[in-house]
């Protein structure tokens, strides 16, 4: 647990800060009709993982088929292949 630091503000500000701490919370933005909620635009947003059929060269996993183009930071399934 960290040691609080000094009150170095001055007076003015300290007042100020009391000031502003003691206001009533803004009211919520209006919210358009028909605005769907954060989450669902959130959801969408997710990739699922792709399974993909590959082999094991040399420690390194790589697709059979050359072209295959993978989207950056995807999630990735290899499905070994006899």
């Amino acid at each position: 647990m960290t040691a609080p630091a000094a009150d170095n503000r001055s007076p003015a500000r300290r007042a100020l800060d009391e000031h502003i701490a003691a206001e009533p919370p803004l009211p919520p933005l209006p919210v358009p009709a028909g605005a769907s909620p954060v989450e669902a635009h959130l959801v969408r947003r997710v990739r699922r993982p792709v399974a993909v059929a590959g082999i094991v060269q040399n420690g390194v996993v790589r697709p059979i088929d050359p072209d295959v183009k993978l989207p950056e930071l995807s999630r990735v399934i290899i499905v070994a292949a006899e």
